[in-house]
């Protein structure tokens, strides 16, 4: 099901804990508000992807708790369990 209320934190620079480093973020929003579908469903999209891989070496919940996220040009996926907290506002 697609969230129907913008992530909390969309349109801040956020701290994503990823393999035990701490890096910073602009989350755009839900993923499935982004793309119009679960993250699961997005045949070659390299970002889904590269999540995909990463969730299953990293043991991440098989859902669609997931956010879509930037660093300068190149977009991440990123589950909401990574994110650390908020940074600051819109960047």
């Amino acid at each position: 099901m697609i969230h129907t209320e913008p992530h909390p934190l969309a349109g801040q620079t956020v701290e994503i804990k990823i393999e035990g480093e701490t890096l910073e973020y602009r989350l755009e929003d839900w993923w499935d508000r982004v793309h119009g579908s679960s993250w699961m469903f997005a045949d070659g999209n390299p970002a889904a992807l590269k999540y995909a891989m990463r969730a299953g070496f990293a043991g991440l919940p098989v859902d669609d708790e997931v956010v879509y996220a930037k660093v300068d040009i190149f977009g991440h996926l990123i589950h909401a369990s990574e994110i650390v907290s908020a940074t600051g506002g819109p960047r």
